[in-house]
């Protein structure tokens, strides 16, 4: 099977979950030159399909499909929320001794996330139509037969201090340009906070990132933007159709963002991949 006959096969399904999960991971194994559940492990020690586990917290679950060392794998009907599928694979996680990537389809959409310990996770998603791309091609061949091509090779501590460093280059420059150091910091740590905001979804809909993007377009607009959300996060507001909490404890206070240059906007752009969002 090449990846346009797959794609050519699957494109159309509109299927359950259950009468499409155990042919389209068949299917994949044929893509990837790999041996079937069956055929690897007849007897369900180390890769099969529905294998049985425990949830953190209780109750009892399942596994799709699991590989032993490599993989736990959910399936969801097509257009469901694979967060929710992540989410029941998190809670398997123990009872599956703790396999290294977790992934969730739809038949139509792959995300892969990694999970190994003291290591930041790394995230790919891909479309169905997209499978033929050497990149996505590769990475989901490397969820069969070698996980470690995907690990990020990130540590959390890595992690912190490159974020601490794009940051302090940001506050470093912005002194050049603004006598007031206490009015820069105060501007850096909203920064900060808009960046931990939209990690744990404080911030709606990825509403930072479109912000980000929108001033590296036009960045001689990158302050009206940030007032205009920060005066939202100060009191609730809804900025561009986007419902935004209050925020209190003093730090958005009224006080206005200071200009940013493109370089400025360009390291700011940069730090939600170094934090993993």
């Amino acid at each position: 099977m090449t990846p346009q006959d797959f794609i050519r096969k699957w494109k159309p399904v509109a299927l359950t979950e259950r009468a499409t999960a155990h042919e389209h991971f068949i299917d994949l194994c044929r893509l990837f030159d790999h041996p079937t559940p069956v055929e690897d492990d007849p007897v369900g020690d180390h890769f099969t399909f529905e294998r049985g586990a425990p949830k953190t917290g209780g109750g009892e679950g399942w596994a799709d499909v699991w590989k032993k060392g490599s993989f736990a794998w959910e399936y969801k009907k097509k257009k469901r929320d694979l967060g929710k599928a992540l989410e029941q694979l998190t809670r398997y996680a123990a009872a599956l001794e703790n396999p290294p990537l977790h992934v969730a389809c739809d038949t139509h959409i792959f995300r892969i996330e990694t999970r190994w310990t003291n290591e930041v996770p790394a995230i790919y998603e891909f479309e169905l139509e997209e499978l033929a791309d050497p990149t996505n091609f590769a990475r989901l061949r490397a969820v069969f037969h070698n996980p470690d091509e995907l690990r990020s090779h990130r540590t959390r501590a890595k992690l912190t201090k490159e974020a601490a460093d794009k940051f302090q280059a940001i506050s470093d420059q912005l002194q050049h340009r603004n006598s007031d150091r206490e009015a820069v910091a105060h501007f850096v740590n909203q920064l900060v906070f808009c960046f931990f905001a939209d990690s744990v979804k404080l911030l709606p809909n990825g509403l930072w990132k479109k912000l980000l993007q929108a001033a590296e377009r036009k960045p001689g607009q990158a302050k009206a933007f940030l007032t205009r959300l920060f005066d939202d996060m100060a009191k609730g507001g809804d900025f561009d159709l986007e419902n935004i909490l209050e925020f209190n404890g003093g730090l958005f206070d009224g006080r206005p963002p200071l200009a940013l240059e493109q370089t400025e906007i360009s390291l700011m752009f940069a730090a939600p991949a170094s934090t993993g969002a």
